[in-house]
């Protein structure tokens, strides 16, 4: 779990004034000016304030973003973006890297052109790997940070619950401290599959419904380490809420407040950051009561396959997939058509 970045008194004081003129305003967001002297949106507030850069990503001639739809931060600050790529895309990568300044590095992963969706990275036996998910080939895939392949799995037959595979199609992964995965069959039947790190299949739950322990469209999932146990939550996205289960899939209990359609999870000391789809970013204090929104569009419908040119700064359109950065910056991947990028770079 990243920790908190540490705050100084003289910024904490200088953090709330601004807050409290904005508040005291009306305002759903301020500007500050940056170095060029043009006026940048800022987001939130108190000590959750974050300043906007749109657009973050560097990307070299030959690539062309689709739909962003994950994103990682490794042990080295790099910052890795999941995307469909777009038509006009002379290269086939899917997975691009950038520095901490958004400086294009390096890509990888032709193979997951068109159906790329969830990205999970996590350290095991000191090393970084990822489980990334493929919506189009219905599976998924175990690699190194540099694309090479570990490991892949197909639709979990043996848990008899698919008579056709096509039924199958996985959109995240999580994983317990003990290196359990869970896989998110949000796009299709809406079951939960447990394996273990070497990919040896252990146990399904869920399905689809409304009850505990059913869900609909479990798109995104994550073990939350917040509490005095570890639980797995679930961005339980077509009934608009997260419902929590044990590690051995059993409901514990659901949270509905200030939800609309929510994506994923990332979390950092006790917030918890949950990317939602219909335009706004949240924060959750460790109780998972609302900290603030940020960037509430309230225009999902509509405009995601507009050019960004319709796209209002300060403002997102279809948040996607969120993470914080070891500093405690947050990048949020949009599903729109041209793909975007944003950093909110904390206000500390």
């Amino acid at each position: 779990m990243k920790q908190t970045p540490a705050i100084s008194r003289r910024n904490f004081i200088k953090i709330g004034a601004t807050a409290s003129a904005a508040l005291a305003t009306g305002a759903p967001f301020i500007y500050a000016e940056d170095k060029s002297g043009l006026k940048t949106p800022v987001l939130g507030s108190g000590t959750h304030q974050y300043e906007v850069t749109h657009d973050w990503a560097q990307l070299p001639n030959d690539i062309a973003f689709g739909n962003t739809h994950g994103v990682a931060e490794d042990s080295q600050g790099r910052i890795y973006i999941k995307h469909t790529v777009n038509s006009r895309s002379q290269k086939s990568d899917a997975v691009c890297v950038f520095d901490a300044d958004g400086k294009f590095i390096k890509s990888w992963g032709a193979e997951f052109r068109g159906g790329a969706h969830g990205m999970h990275l996590v350290k095991e036996n000191g090393e970084e790997v990822f489980y990334l998910c493929d919506t189009n080939r219905r599976n998924l895939v175990k690699t190194t940070l540099d694309g090479k392949v570990i490991w892949e799995k197909g639709c979990p037959t043996e848990s008899g619950k698919y008579e056709n595979p096509e039924k199958y199609v996985p959109t995240n992964v999580a994983t317990a401290p003990d290196g359990t995965l869970f896989v998110a069959d949000g796009y299709g039947s809406n079951f939960i599959h447990i394996y273990k790190t070497d990919g040896t299949y252990v146990s399904t739950f869920g399905g689809g419904g409304n009850e505990p322990g059913q869900t609909s469209c479990p798109h995104g999932l994550m073990v939350d380490t917040r509490g005095k146990e570890p639980l797995l939550v679930v961005a339980d996205r077509g009934n608009r809420r997260l419902q929590y289960f044990t590690l051995d899939g059993k409901h514990v209990s659901f949270v509905t407040d200030e939800l609309r359609a929510p994506c994923h999870f990332d979390q950092m000391g006790t917030d918890l950051l949950i990317p939602d789809l219909e335009s706004r970013v949240t924060l959750f204090d460790k109780d998972n009561k609302l900290i603030v929104h940020l960037g509430d569009g309230t225009h999902y419908n509509g405009i995601r396959e507009k050019d960004r040119s319709a796209f209002t700064p300060g403002k997102f359109v279809a948040p996607h997939g969120a993470a914080f950065d070891h500093e405690g910056n947050i990048f949020v991947a949009e599903w729109v058509e041209v793909g975007r990028v944003t950093k909110l770079k904390k206000i500390s």
